[in-house]
């Protein structure tokens, strides 16, 4: 199997066509691919769970159609091959190397849903091929990632989009709108939390792969480790090597509402408290944390992240809540409500059609919102809601939330860069150490 390098070395983009393993394409023209009727074809890479929101949304549009189902395990996407026939009435075509998926001239876009070591650099890989991105958050694995898929989106001209589908929530929209206009007064502070009961992973035991398992491609950019029994199909969120735990999983929606809301970009400082007090098992990352992000002009933002152990008193599994002089606004993916200084409930708005919150599909309303933006991006150039120049900020918060809390210690920071400027040690989690051949490049 070629390595990343090599397949890039095979790719050369010109006046005469782009080189793709064996294959020359033609260069190509999205106005001619699109056709009249502004068709999209596209591939979805990564189909255990979160894709399904995906493919019902890219269904939706009655000019957009799923060319390939890709996932390096064979036992899911035969599941996810019934599933789409049920759902969506026809089974796309099947590919286990997505590379080759990058070497149709007919597809238009990707979406990326793989474990997030992957997002990055195969969207990189995407943008080198030619083609639009949409891309699960968090969009990099590390800091370094979020820099290349910014100057690459830049580079190669295509659209890519993040998954933080609350950005095209019409309630979110509408509430932010009305922060501008000053309906909570000066805005300072935004209060993001996520809430679960996440069990133990326990300790893993070294197993043979399993035979419908691609594990070398399921790492791909990652150095190589033996395959073990608790890491595929989920719980690679909590290894450091393939995830990037529960602030990038499930805080990069809210800390981005947050930051949204506040009008502000990178910090200042960033202090993070946290441990894993639950269980005794291969979880890497905290399992509760507490986040303090300060910005100039005297904003601040937190997130609370229980993993395991549900916070209390009562709440629901997610939210962010902005604080202004007059008056307070609470946000979800459903409404959107305003309270008064005294806590008195003002107005409240609904999303006309609900989305699920705490499951691991997350699939409703936004997703449709917000795939349909990034077709019409592509088709009409129209504003994105979620730019990959501005969806890489609220990733490098959190990047910023995991740095700080292995310093130990507040983080100072180059708001121009996010770069730490306090201590150079700090900077050691800024890149991964890549599979040879496999590190992505421009």
């Amino acid at each position: 199997m070629s390595t990343r390098r090599t397949f890039i070395k095979k790719t050369a983009a010109g006046s005469a066509g782009l080189t793709l393993g064996s294959f020359m394409l033609p260069q190509i023209n999205y106005a001619s691919v699109l056709g009249a009727n502004d068709h999209i074809n596209t591939a979805v890479i990564g189909v255990r769970s979160r894709a399904k929101a995906h493919v019902k949304a890219i269904h939706s549009d009655p000019n957009a159609k799923i060319l390939y189902n890709c996932d390096v395990d064979d036992n899911i996407i035969a599941e996810h091959n019934s599933w789409c026939q049920e759902q969506i009435g026809y089974v796309p075509k099947v590919e286990k190397d997505f590379r080759k998926i990058l070497e149709d001239k007919d597809v238009d876009a990707v979406f990326i849903a793989t474990p997030e070591h992957w997002h990055a650099p195969m969207a990189i890989m995407a943008l080198q091929a030619g083609k639009h991105v949409y891309v699960e958050k968090p969009c990099s694995h590390n800091p370094h990632e979020n820099e290349l898929l910014v100057a690459a989106q830049k580079k190669y001209g295509k659209k890519v989009q993040m998954g933080n589908q609350q950005r095209s929530a019409a309630t979110s929209i509408l509430a932010i709108k009305e922060i501008r206009e000053g309906i909570i007064g000066e805005v300072f502070k935004g209060e993001a939390y996520y809430s679960a009961n996440r069990q133990s992973i326990g300790k893993g035991k070294k197993i043979d792969v399993p035979p419908s398992l691609d594990w070398e491609l399921w790492q791909g950019p990652a150095p190589r480790e033996a395959y073990r029994d608790n890491v595929h199909p989920y719980n690679w969120h909590w290894f450091r090597a393939w995830g990037t735990g529960e602030v990038h999983n499930n805080g990069t929606h809210e800390i981005d509402i947050c930051r949204w809301a506040l009008g502000v970009d990178l910090p200042e400082r960033v202090t993070s408290f946290g441990g894993l007090y639950t269980y005794d098992d291969d979880w890497e990352f905290v399992d509760n944390q507490q986040l303090t992000y300060e910005f100039s002009g005297g904003k601040f933002l937190t997130w609370t992240g229980h993993s395991r152990g549900l916070m209390k008193p009562k709440r629901p599994g997610r939210g962010a809540t902005i604080y202004g002089s007059k008056g307070a606004i609470m946000l979800s993916r459903n409404d959107y409500k305003l309270f008064g200084l005294n806590g008195e409930l003002i107005k409240e708005v609904k999303e006309e059609a609900q989305s699920q919150t705490t499951n691991t599909r997350g699939e409703g309303g936004l997703d449709v919102n917000h795939i349909n933006n990034f077709f019409e991006a592509i088709r009409q150039d129209v504003p994105q809601n979620a730019p990959i120049a501005d969806a890489a900020i609220s990733t490098m918060l959190c990047h910023l939330g995991n740095m700080a809390q292995d310093a130990g210690e507040t983080l100072i920071v180059d708001p121009g860069t996010g770069k730490v400027l306090n201590n150079k040690m700090f900077m050691k989690n800024w890149k991964r150490e890549y599979q040879p051949g496999w590190e992505p490049k421009l």
